[in-house]
């Protein structure tokens, strides 16, 4: 199984408002930028849309090592808040409706796909693919708020 190098961020301006996603795909030599964006979102969705597209962009089975600043993605995988949430109906444990649930059914298909080992970064903090998506989110982010 291929190792692949993932690292995503999302933006958005106003929650919700225009937002932006970047991703960046690393394997060896091999090195691939994504982005795109929507004109009414929220954070979150940006960040899991990140998520959702770079594993996406994978053509076969891969060891992931994902690094995203969002903590939203990291718990809700790491500790399987949000296969919980799909096991229960995409109700949370308070008894309230879990958001996002249809890019979590997405992302949660494409986990069983991927051997995915998450890892969090601290945002703007001077990681340099945190800091590339980050700028790829703004871009994204800016041409939706037009």
């Amino acid at each position: 199984m291929q190792t692949v190098e993932i690292f995503t961020d999302g933006a958005c301006s106003g929650n919700p408002g225009p937002g932006g996603w970047g991703a960046i795909l690393r394997m060896g030599e091999h090195y691939k930028e994504l982005s795109g964006g929507e004109p009414d979102t929220t954070n979150n969705r940006m960040e899991l849309t990140a998520v959702i597209e770079a594993l996406s962009a994978l053509k076969r089975p891969c060891h992931v090592i994902l690094t995203t600043d969002s903590k939203y993605v990291c718990d809700s995988i790491s500790k399987g808040w949000a296969a919980g949430w799909k096991k229960r109906g995409w109700i949370k444990a308070d008894k309230k409706l879990a958001l996002n649930s249809d890019l979590w059914e997405k992302c949660l298909s494409l986990l069983d796909i991927h051997d995915v080992e998450l890892r969090w970064v601290k945002g703007h903090a001077g990681h340099p693919e945190n800091e590339r998506c980050d700028e790829l989110a703004v871009i994204e982010r800016d041409k939706n708020a037009r």
